[in-house]
């Protein structure tokens, strides 16, 4: 399906039907044979009347008739179902008539070449050649009918997908400035002691991490084997800033690495963890990341809340739940007992 967008800024879909000739041939010869059944009826009262000459004569007729008939069908469905489209079944139906006329009296010409007798060219014949024109009209318009349907149900589909890709990018926006300006707040620490290696390094894991930010709008679902190697840099990010006060504990098997989760979900829980929490000599702060038995993955940390309410705007797990629906159709769990708080992300296999 090929989809482009008008100056008006509507979606203009454009569906790919084909249509095979085969099938179109075996329609028509099928609806040739219930045309010209009434003649067929007629062949078979007469022929008992007839000599051998003229038996034979109308037997060549018959099947010149009955060919004459299956080529109309075929032209004039072909021409409804590839050439016409219009939404007008009146305008349909004068396309259609002007071919069937045209056919018409090409038949009456060769009628008057085999045999020149006026019972070939009757008003029965001519309502043959009008039910044909009518038939074939009203086929191509419920195909263009169904078509159009069709393009309707694919448009709103696109704009269904527009609009979680939308909600899902501004919710990823989200998270970078947040992160930026606590990374910047870790770096002028350590540009502050005059920690000139540990601030060099702490600059190359923070581009690391950036950089892995700014492809996330490239991948919605990564591997869990990704998404881990962006805490690696996290890691020594904020062990540096912490004096190795935050540490991480990481049990994740490697069979278990290629399980999916939506892009950028561990570094919102990190954040949130330094954001929330108390973390010095007397409250040394463990972060955990393993599976559990139901294939999820937990970030777990004690709880050391801090004495003054952090002034955010508290859309950190919200903004990762959200994420998680639009992606994943699934929610994440939190388990907060005071003691310790834990998030239960769920992954999905390949």
């Amino acid at each position: 399906m090929k989809i482009t967008k008008t100056e008006t800024g509507n979606l203009n879909l454009d569906i790919p039907v084909k249509y095979n000739g085969i099938k179109f041939l075996l329609v028509s010869l099928i609806s040739a044979l219930f045309i010209i059944y009434p003649n067929f009826t007629f062949f078979n009262i007469e022929r008992n009347y007839l000599g051998e000459s003229k038996f034979n004569a109308l037997l060549f007729f018959f099947i010149f008739r009955y060919l004459y008939f299956s080529v109309l069908i075929f032209i004039m469905l072909w021409y409804n179902f590839k050439k016409i489209n219009l939404k007008s079944v009146g305008k349909r139906f004068m396309h259609t008539l002007i071919i069937g006329a045209f056919f018409y009296f090409m038949y009456i010409g060769f009628s008057l070449m085999l045999n020149p007798k006026k019972e070939w060219f009757s008003g029965f014949l001519l309502f043959q050649f009008f039910i044909m024109v009518v038939y074939c009209s009203l086929l191509g318009h419920v195909a263009h009918l169904y078509l159009e349907h069709r393009k309707k149900e694919k448009e709103i589909e696109q704009l269904k997908t527009e609009n979680l890709q939308s909600r899902y990018v501004a919710l990823t926006n989200q998270i970078n400035p947040h992160f930026f300006f606590n990374s910047l707040n870790g770096l002028s620490s350590l540009i502050r002691k005059k920690n000139e290696e540990n601030a060099i390094e702490y600059v190359s894991k923070l581009s690391d991490v950036f950089r892995y930010v700014l492809q996330s709008d490239k991948k919605n679902i990564v591997t869990l084997g990704e998404e881990l190697e962006s805490v690696t840099a996290l890691k020594y990010m904020m062990e540096v800033r912490f004096a190795n006060k935050m540490v991480f504990r990481i049990n994740v098997k490697e069979e278990n690495k290629n399980l999916k989760i939506p892009v950028l979900s561990l570094l919102p829980l990190i954040d949130n963890v330094v954001v929330h929490n108390v973390i010095d000599s007397e409250h040394k702060m463990i972060v955990t990341i393993y599976l559990n038995n139901e294939n999820e993955l937990l970030v777990s940390n004690p709880v050391y809340p801090k004495l003054e309410t952090p002034n955010t705007n508290g859309t950190g797990l919200k903004n990762l739940e959200n994420r998680f629906l639009l992606l994943m159709d699934k929610k994440i769990k939190i388990i907060d007992d005071g003691k310790s708080f834990t998030v239960c992300l769920p992954l999905i296999k390949n």
